[in-house]
């Protein structure tokens, strides 16, 4: 029998000052028996970076087809698609193709810089991709399946925490 997902409630109080968006989300998320507690905290801070009321966490690492995190329009258009890591070209280039703006965040530096290395030349002709990475050492420290995380972002200074872990945050762009 295959180990199901593990659900997650997750309420988010964010306060970002740079983009003056305070709100509160209450979420139930799915982690994936493969997914990694760091991996599951950068989808959670790549939706804090990008928060608003028609952001969706999708199905992400069980269906081929969708990203990690998308926003869609009342017309069902795809508007901004989010992926985590190090995709494929053709992921990256069908992702583009379908989405006004496509964005990626890389998370672990060594296979991230890698991976950048590689691409970087190749993923300069498309227009509506921007590439992050994201480091936030000892994220995996907040995962509970009950989590209140509090994310405050001003002038560029990113923390997350919840009653006892706080966590630094920095995002930097590639290319």
């Amino acid at each position: 029998m295959a180990i199901s997902s593990t659900i997650i409630k997750l309420t988010l109080n964010i306060a970002d000052m740079d983009r003056h968006y305070y709100q509160t989300h209450e979420l139930t998320v799915a982690q994936h028996p493969s997914e990694t507690d760091l991996r599951f905290m950068t989808r959670v801070i790549a939706f804090v970076i990008n928060a608003n009321e028609s952001l969706m966490f999708t199905k992400g690492l069980s269906t081929d087809d969708e990203p990690d995190l998308w926003q869609k329009s009342l017309t069902d258009e795809i508007e901004c698609w989010i992926d985590l890591g190090q995709p494929e070209g053709k992921r990256i280039r069908k992702a583009c193709g379908r989405a006004k703006k496509v964005i990626i965040y890389t998370y672990n530096e060594r296979k991230a810089h890698s991976w950048w290395e590689q691409q970087a030349s190749k993923l300069q002709r498309f227009d509506n991709l921007n590439v992050h990475h994201i480091d936030a050492p000892k994220a995996e420290a907040l995962v509970q399946r009950n989590m209140e995380l509090q994310c405050n972002i001003q002038e560029g200074e990113f923390t997350l925490s919840d009653d006892t872990v706080t966590v630094e945050v920095t995002v930097t762009l590639r290319g």
